[in-house]
């Protein structure tokens, strides 16, 4: 059987080649950091999720160490069984405390956590409006769920309201956006979607990965940037981006919305707990945002940089001030041969096509992190102007 199988899936992958599309995995050989080593050498790194540059933090990996010895290396089970130690519920009371939330629920991912929300809160006589360009795991979530399923224009909120009266008939209603949409780095409009809310009787739940530890004043994410922190309901996001860059997520959010998740949400229910090593080194890391005030602004002055030099240099890029800076390609092939060319000049970036972005709008979507020197933007910016050139050539 599987003869006539794997000659469809070499087509199929063959295909994938052929259109450019195919997503290769490098290897790197040393810790996450502003700078990695590959094959080639050491490169300066563009592309990871290490906004405040915590992911080789050496309090962090100090943390890490310690809880090893203390807390031991997994938990071998699901947390209602014999997986709950009090490092997991310290972490789920100071992201609480943290986010301004009344209770928070420790996943494995993200991923997992979008996809146990909607199921357990949504039913057939409910139903979800989620913007266009959220996250995949969001859509996935939705798609578990039997709640019925509708969808506004990114970031539009006459499309949103239209939605909201179509929906009237509902017996609960979900508004889910991204905070930071992580292929443009746009920013949603709370205020205008908490507005919405209130008139129509609706809840809001908002995945805040790419902005939970840097955006905002306290770096709360994007409801303390729009001042809507009491107003959202529900928040997931990630420990694996700004918050140290390991794995797990969380769901933060009304109480009887997490201790409901807590006796219905599958990827809880079914999955290991969240290793002890991370849920301690989470800790280290929420101390080290009371004082990262410095970070966040070298975060900002970095971004700044970037996306100016590059406008400046005649790169199109899509217009924010968030530290995501897609570089538009539109090319998938393209963007592919100028992630290359751009590792020969010493940056480490990643070109994105289809199916993670929409077709024939493929980019290269640079992160600046707070561990890059000014230098090392200025290079890159160079780097790219190269590159420019060398493909033109």
């Amino acid at each position: 059987m599987y003869a006539s199988v794997r000659d469809e899936l070499r087509a199929t992958l063959d295909e994938i080649r052929d259109a450019g599309l195919y997503k290769p995995e490098r290897v790197i050989g040393t810790p996450q950091s502003a700078t990695v080593s590959v094959p080639s050498g050491d490169v300066l790194n563009f592309c990871a999720n290490n906004y405040l540059g915590l992911a080789d933090h050496p309090e962090v990996i100090a943390a890490a160490k310690e809880a090893l010895d203390r807390w031991g290396y997994g938990m071998a089970s699901v947390r209602f069984i014999c997986g709950t130690q009090d490092v997991h519920k310290e972490l789920e009371q100071r992201l609480s405390a943290f986010l301004g939330q009344e209770d928070t629920i420790l996943y494995s991912s993200c991923f997992d956590a979008n996809g146990g929300v909607f199921e357990t809160l949504l039913g057939p006589e409910d139903a979800v409006i989620s913007d266009a360009l959220n996250h995949a795991s969001i859509i996935d979530g939705i798609r578990l769920s039997k709640a019925r399923r509708h969808r506004y224009a990114n970031r539009d909120m006459a499309d949103l309201e239209k939605q909201l009266k179509e929906t009237q008939d509902a017996r609960r209603r979900l508004i889910v956006t991204d905070g930071v949409f992580s292929m443009d780095g746009y920013v949603a409009p709370l205020p205008e979607i908490c507005d919405l809310a209130d008139r129509y009787d609706a809840m809001v739940m908002v995945d805040d990965s790419h902005a939970v530890g840097f955006v905002g004043p306290g770096g709360r994410g994007t409801p303390e940037l729009h001042g809507v922190m009491d107003r959202v309901d529900i928040i997931t996001g990630t420990l694996g981006k700004a918050l140290g860059g390991a794995s797990g997520g969380y769901v933060a959010a009304r109480a009887e919305i997490v201790e409901l998740l807590r006796q219905r949400s599958r990827p809880y229910l079914f999955s290991n707990s969240l290793a002890p090593v991370i849920a301690a080194a989470s800790l280290k890391v929420l101390d080290l945002l009371e004082s990262a005030g410095d970070l966040r602004e070298k975060l900002a002055a970095n971004t700044k940089l970037f996306r100016t030099s590059m406008t400046e240099a005649g790169f199109e890029i899509l217009p924010g001030d968030h530290a995501i800076a897609p570089v538009m390609i539109g090319d998938a092939a393209e963007a592919g041969r100028m992630a290359e060319l751009l590792l020969e000049r010493g940056v480490y970036v990643i070109g994105f096509s289809y199916p993670v972005v929409p077709m024939g709008q493929a980019r290269i979507r640079v992160q600046l992190s707070a561990a890059h020197s000014t230098e090392d933007v200025e290079r890159a910016v160079a780097a790219f102007t190269d590159a420019r050139a060398a493909m033109a050539g």
